[in-house]
């Protein structure tokens, strides 16, 4: 009797273990899926976003609204004005009471102006929500906008600009979107310059907040550990009296320029020792297709350490530290580029490696060993993009502004595995720029200027000119 105890106990514990392969292999198989998640609308057009999370008890919560730098209009730089003012004192309480509550219980709270969406995001313990969603209520909805704080602010604010003035790095990528979108919102300098900025009042912020912080453009994404019936609950009670005020008008959708030759802008930088460059041109917008497939392509090119760019330009020939490639995308449109830096005598060599790297895209193309490894890599690091209630309730804030939905998440794996090198070369053909590419360098002009105009017409602009100057 113990002999056949002992055989069923090692068949059931054997069957056990090939049960749990099994699931393993499956999950595997399956790939990464987003977690479930309630979407509604409230009466007033407010979208709500649920995702319960309970490893911890912490809960993340995103006010999104569909404003940014491409509502700014003649004044670049009011909605992140905006935004940064609103929280500084509603009509409940004041900055410090703000804080000191905040503080008292350890919560941590922010705001975000971007390009298309701007964000009020918090992250504190479960016990705390009603306190922190009634801060955040009042933050978006009541504003004091005080005029002490507004002009504290403002001169920080101006003094940052300046500093930014003295850093290629921080101002390329004005300089690059305005030279793609010229004077379309995508083209705007998201934070503002001294002079758009001097001119913004606090009437202006007032306005600004009025047109566009509404509940039909805005949503509320929680994520982490609730009870979502409780919640929505606590929701209705809090935002259900917000208030919209009449439509407001939109942009119409961003055209890139279609430019028909090669143009260099060269930004002088007297002191610089060394040349910051971009190369590229128009891209694609965050809700095309085949998103991930460029992904991976661009992995190869210049989105990993061991990408061809960085191999050429960094480990071979010693031009620079590190060279990457990205497509920056935004809802209606977007941009791909070519990104390094090097020693001033080495503008001309770095640039040259750059754009025979680049080609190696059409001469050579993507062999099957390399885009295995691709692929690889990029399903390997997708999971943990996406483990945490932060992270989780950053994806629903893109969801919500760029107009995707969970099948770019739950079909990653599948859309990854179908990609084949007859399909990568497709899609290089169709969304990597290769005509006529666009050039931002800032540098010493003096040293550089002659040599670079082998890559297109040259304007040059001054960094601390006001603005962002560029064709």
């Amino acid at each position: 009797m113990k002999t056949i105890i002992k055989k069923l106990t090692a068949t059931l514990v054997t069957g056990t273990v090939a049960l749990s392969t099994l699931t393993l292999s499956l999950a595997a198989h399956a790939g990464y899926t987003l977690p479930e998640y309630q979407k509604l609308k409230l009466d007033n057009g407010l979208t709500i976003y649920l995702m319960e999370q309970h490893e911890v008890p912490l809960i993340d919560v995103n006010l999104v609204v569909k404003a940014g730098a491409v509502q700014d209009g003649a004044k670049p730089g009011l909605n992140r004005m905006t935004i940064a003012n609103m929280e500084l004192a509603t009509e409940q309480q004041t900055k410090t009471e703000i804080e000191e509550a905040l503080d008292f219980i350890g919560a941590n709270l922010g705001t975000r102006g971007g390009v298309e969406l701007s964000t009020i995001s918090s992250s504190f313990a479960s016990k705390d929500q009603a306190k922190v969603l009634g801060i955040i209520r009042d933050i978006v909805i009541s504003p004091r906008f005080d005029k002490i704080e507004f002009d504290k602010y403002k001169t920080r604010y101006m003094l940052r600009l300046e500093q930014q003035k003295e850093s290629p790095r921080s101002v390329i990528n004005t300089y690059f979107n305005k030279m793609i979108f010229g004077d379309h919102g995508y083209g705007s300098a998201i934070g503002g310059d001294a002079k758009s900025v001097q001119s913004i009042l606090l009437n202006d912020l007032k306005a600004f907040h009025k047109t566009w912080y509404q509940p039909q453009y805005s949503a509320v994404i929680v994520t982490g550990d609730f009870d979502s019936k409780s919640m929505l609950i606590r929701l209705k009670a809090l935002f259900s009296g917000w208030k919209n005020s009449k439509k407001a008008q939109f942009d119409q959708p961003a055209v890139a320029k279609n430019f028909k030759k090669s143009n260099v802008l060269l930004v002088d930088k007297s002191d610089a020792i060394e040349t910051r460059f971009l190369i590229g041109g128009k891209g694609v917008k965050r809700s095309n297709p085949d998103f991930v497939a460029i992904s991976v392509i661009n992995t190869i090119l210049g989105g990993r350490f061991t990408s061809w760019l960085n191999d050429e330009l960094r480990v071979n020939a010693g031009l620079t530290y590190g060279a990457r490639s990205s497509f920056n995308t935004f809802g209606q449109s977007g941009t791909f580029s070519i990104s390094s830096f090097t020693k001033t005598s080495t503008t001309v060599e770095a640039i040259d490696l750059a754009l025979k790297t680049y080609n190696r895209l059409w001469e050579k193309g993507v062999d099957e060993k390399t885009l295995a490894s691709a692929k690889a890599y990029v399903k390997g690091q997708f999971p943990p993009k996406y483990e945490t209630s932060t992270q989780l309730a950053n994806l629903l804030v893109s969801m919500f502004g760029y107009g995707f939905d969970e099948s770019f998440i739950n079909g990653f794996e599948q859309q990854v595995n179908s990609l084949t090198t007859a399909k990568a070369k497709k899609i290089i053909s169709q969304y990597f720029p290769k005509e006529n590419l666009q050039f931002v360098l800032v540098g010493k002009a003096e040293d550089i200027k002659d040599k670079v105009s082998k890559y297109g017409q040259v304007k040059q602009v001054n960094i601390k000119d006001v603005g962002f100057k560029t064709m």
